[in-house]
């Protein structure tokens, strides 16, 4: 049976998760800072991307969207929460996976647009830091594509 922290921790990482999505898909990529350690390891190569730390996703993120139109909308579903044991340095942890579809527009190379998506899941590692809930791991898990 939860217990009331159990239940403020799912909700701080859910709004973590929205957070992240708002962020890519609005282009404000300095909210990332709210969802992420300065340490976080990325991976992104299952979608085409980079794998690398924070900073260094966080500069291609903003290099690399802007080449999709500015009318991205992600879609989170069920989330699924694997709260840990507290870890060598502490702190408490727990493995995230949550569900997502990601439409996006870009050029169909004839002058016009076409819609590509993405579905799968994202796998994040949260650990609770003195400023809430931060992710130091992702790995964006694809599961479908389709108009690539």
């Amino acid at each position: 049976m939860m217990d009331v922290q159990e239940l403020i921790d799912r909700a701080e990482i859910t709004d973590a998760i929205t957070r992240y999505t708002l962020a890519v898909d609005e282009g404000d990529f300095d909210d990332l800072d709210t969802v992420f350690t300065a340490d976080a390891h990325i991976d992104y190569t299952e979608s085409g991307g980079v794998v690398d730390t924070f900073p260094v996703v966080k500069a291609w993120l903003a290099e690399a969207l802007p080449g999709f139109s500015r009318h991205r909308q992600h879609s989170v579903g069920q989330i699924a929460f694997d709260f840990l044991p507290d870890g060598a340095d502490g702190r408490d942890a727990a493995d995230v996976a949550a569900y997502f579809y990601n439409p996006m527009r870009v050029s169909d190379g004839r002058g016009g647009e076409k819609i590509v998506e993405v579905g799968g899941l994202y796998r994040h590692h949260f650990v609770r830091t003195a400023d809430g809930w931060r992710s130091d791991r992702l790995h964006e898990q694809v599961v479908w594509t389709r108009g690539f």
